[in-house]
């Protein structure tokens, strides 16, 4: 039996021989073998960062692991409705394509956005970097505060 991973990976080759549902596995090249050559000339896409987002009495709280970004290649911009995260992690340098057995890290610029469940303090958002666990707390706006306002007299 040939497992789903096997099959997306390509570590086997079926050959279309479907009788009675028999079919002629052939192992392929190991992947020593397999050439990662023009994998870093293939212009990438923008990565999705994955985030987590929950909620406390007074914010909303995101958290994104962001482990070997500097905070000079991060950039968080906030609305009231809405934030977005932008990076770019730089692939190390000096290691040959050749040289490797996997390549499975994501390397190049990553964004997210995300629609928050309730309007936001934009002007009081703050973001922390820790141990790569990038956290940005957003204050929830209270439509339920009243403010009193005095009245002038001219």
């Amino acid at each position: 039996m040939i497992s789903i991973f096997e099959r997306i990976t390509g570590t086997i080759s079926l050959r279309g021989r479907s009788s009675d549902l028999e079919e002629e596995v052939v192992v392929e090249e190991s992947p020593r073998g397999a050439s990662f050559s023009g994998w870093d000339q293939v212009e990438q896409a923008e990565g999705e960062l994955a985030v987590d987002v929950y909620q406390t009495n007074e914010a909303i709280i995101i958290q994104a692991m962001v482990a070997g970004v500097s905070s000079d290649e991060l950039t968080v911009s906030a609305t009231r409705e809405m934030v977005t995260i932008k990076g770019k992690r730089g692939a190390p340098t000096g290691i040959a394509s050749e040289n490797y057995f996997y390549q499975e890290l994501y390397w190049g610029t990553f964004s997210r956005t995300i629609l928050l469940p309730s309007e936001v303090e934009a002007e009081e958002v703050e973001a922390t970097e820790r141990h790569g666990l990038l956290t940005i707390k957003l204050p929830k706006l209270n439509k339920g505060k009243i403010k009193t306002v005095r009245i002038k007299s001219l």
